[in-house]
């Protein structure tokens, strides 16, 4: 371990440990499967109390940075997916992003991510995926069921492209706007049946390796969205809080 922790005279608050700990992870002086020290010796390096670095470690460990392979040992760790688009989600929802922001962004998100996934999916995947398709279909009427497996039916394709920027990067923002649509649906009732029409459309484009087509109707799945976002007047509201993402 190469890290060089620097001490400060007034000492550290547990939120500046965990701070500096992580720079010195993203640049790279702590790699993953480093150990850190023990907190006796971290409250010496910081010029805090074990209480304090337990603190800045608990955070680090949420965010997971760190994590324990025995109770005595704690190590560094490259993040889990689902931990990043949480943080990154609770962010923007604390940012109260309004439901245009998270629009204009998914437009060109999904879209490319239906595309991609066209040209990559293995066979078996588009099987799943119909399997997931086939279980919306019968959850008509079911709000918070049809959400969920929306959401898992876009991670899916998503996933299917192997693009793990695009990956990170669309998660969050989809979450917020999927999640919202409890407030648009009574007043858009038409779109349960649009939205069967659209994943139908995407699943039978992936079977064709047609990416325009897949695309296209990917962008039309989320114009309907903000069509039924506009049927609710709801273009400018605060799409979610950061509850609803725990």
């Amino acid at each position: 371990m190469s890290a060089d922790f620097r001490t400060s005279q007034g000492g550290y608050a547990y939120h500046q440990v965990a701070e500096e700990i992580e720079a010195q992870i993203l640049r790279g002086d702590l790699k993953p499967g480093d150990q850190l020290p023990g907190e006796a010796e971290l409250g010496a390096m910081f010029g805090v109390t074990r209480s304090t670095v337990r603190e800045g470690l608990r955070q680090l460990e949420s965010d997971g940075l760190v994590h324990r392979p025995s109770p005595r040992r704690l190590e560094v760790r490259v993040p889990q997916a689902d931990q990043l688009v949480t943080r990154a989600g609770r962010a923007m929802a604390l940012m109260k992003v309004t439901f245009r922001e998270l629009w204009e962004v998914t437009m060109v998100t999904e879209p490319l991510a239906a595309r991609i996934a066209a040209e990559r999916a293995a066979e078996e995947e588009i099987e799943s995926l119909q399997l997931v398709h086939a279980q919306l279909v019968a959850a008509e009427g079911q709000m918070a069921h049809t959400i969920a497996l929306d959401e898992q039916f876009h991670t899916s394709v998503a996933e299917m492209g192997r693009n793990r920027v695009l990956g990170l990067a669309r998660e969050p923002i989809a979450l917020l706007l999927f999640r919202g649509f409890t407030r648009i649906a009574p007043f858009a009732p038409q779109f349960y049946r649009r939205q069967i029409e659209a994943h139908s459309n995407i699943i039978a484009a992936m079977r064709d390796r047609d990416g325009d087509r897949a695309e296209k109707w990917a962008r039309k799945h989320i114009e309907d969205f903000w069509r039924g976002a506009q049927i609710a007047r709801l273009e400018d509201a605060i799409a979610l809080n950061p509850s609803a993402l725990s």
